[in-house]
């Protein structure tokens, strides 16, 4: 496929998820927000779902040895790096997917919060050519590291190769973790629904009924 083909064929991609995504209001952020705060979870359903199919869909490439996955040392860094991540997020009101949506559809706050991503980028990246933390590569080993707090690879891939177990096995784990919490956020629906019915029931109970407009004429004219 040429360059050219390459270009058009991402363009196609991308508007038709930049759109399904605009339609549906869909959001990280909004995924955990929701549910903490308003205790609704359309958006976190929603990630769930996704979350099982990519599993699925990297996890069975990478049983076939198809696909590139890379191979980076978990250490503190990324737990650190999430943690401000997630800080970031918050104040924006908004994932980097759903900041994007925002700032096509003109909102000025998303906007800002886009151009602060990038400048954060471009600082991080002069800073990792300056002194290659984190971490410094010969810390990358592969292996469990605490004086450089790695913690060494960690994906499937990687438990495929040393324990001879498909990366599929450990993505269907993920998978049947991931669908006990869809089912458990079901089951919370469910009795919220069945309290706001019995909670409707009952205030229906206790509201008198409305007198016949018959009888409220006739004690006017008496």
């Amino acid at each position: 496929m040429s360059a050219i083909a390459e270009c058009v064929v991402a363009f196609i991609f991308g508007s038709v998820v930049g759109l399904l995504v605009q339609r549906s209001r869909f959001c990280n952020t909004a995924a955990l927000r929701d549910a903490i705060l308003f205790k609704s979870y359309r958006n976190t359903k929603a990630l769930l779902v996704a979350m099982m199919i990519l599993t699925i869909g990297f996890t069975g490439f990478m049983t076939l040895g198809a696909g590139h996955p890379l191979d980076f040392d978990v250490g503190a860094n990324q737990f650190v790096g999430l943690f401000l991540f997630g800080i970031g997020m918050v104040l924006a009101g908004a994932c980097t997917v759903s900041t994007w949506v925002k700032t096509g559809e003109g909102n000025v706050g998303a906007l800002w919060a886009l151009v602060c991503t990038f400048i954060g980028m471009f600082l991080f990246s002069i800073a990792w050519s300056w002194n290659y933390w984190p971490p410094a590569p010969a810390s990358m080993t592969g292996e469990p590291n605490l004086p450089a707090l790695q913690l060494g690879f960690a994906n499937a891939r990687t438990l495929q190769d040393k324990l001879g177990i498909p990366a599929i096995a450990f993505g269907l784990v993920q998978v049947a973790v991931l669908f006990g919490i869809y089912r458990a956020i079901l089951r919370k629906e469910m009795a919220q629904h069945v309290r706001h019915e019995q909670a409707a029931a009952a205030d229906a109970l206790e509201t008198p009924p409305a007198e016949p407009k018959v009888k409220v004429l006739a004690s006017r004219r008496g």
